[in-house]
């Protein structure tokens, strides 16, 4: 894959027209999933490969691992948010100013830890979500747009996939 490509791994996100059950079983499938599929993926690697950006000024792989642990928790504050509160504003964050700090030269292992935990709490809530759970909503400032939980599911089941791209891809030019 050329560095354009790379962006985009998987292509951009794109909003499911309808929500189905079946649709939100498999992206929960996704969820349940990605911590694994994140620890296999990267465990044999050497720190000099996960120092390796996936791209041209792109994050490193240690990044991309951090970041998720990092998005996804605050993924999972927002998802709770919205079933505790009426439309609430929610807090974006500089993800790029994150990927800079400290922490993110740390070995991997406590974002993966991060990571299995934040979605075993992801999963256990979803599980037991009402189709008027799933209505609920959350105002996402920069945007102005106000999203509902089953769009946030399809969109972090994407960004799943995105981020794991961005690792196997890499992993296939070792």
């Amino acid at each position: 894959m050329t560095d354009e490509q790379m962006r985009y791994p998987i292509g951009n996100f794109v909003a499911p027209v309808s929500y189905i059950i079946e649709d939100k079983r498999k992206w929960i499938s996704v969820l349940r999933n990605l911590p694994g599929k994140v620890r296999n993926v990267i465990m044999p690697l050497t720190d000099q490969q996960l120092n390796t950006a996936y791209r041209t000024g792109g994050w490193t792989l240690r990044q991309v691992v951090h970041h998720l642990a990092d998005s996804h928790m605050n993924s999972l504050v927002r998802f709770k948010l919205a079933l505790t509160e009426d439309k609430p504003t929610i807090k974006p964050y500089e993800e790029a100013d994150w990927a800079l700090l400290p922490d993110y030269r740390l070995p991997v292992e406590s974002s993966l830890r991060m990571l299995e935990g934040i979605h075993i709490h992801m999963v256990a809530l979803f599980e037991s979500f009402t189709e008027d759970q799933w209505d609920k909503t959350f105002v996402h400032p920069a945007s102005g747009d106000t999203v509902t939980l089953k769009k946030a599911l399809a969109l972090y089941a994407w960004h799943s996939k995105h981020h794991l791209a961005h690792l196997t891809e890499t992993i296939k030019k070792f």
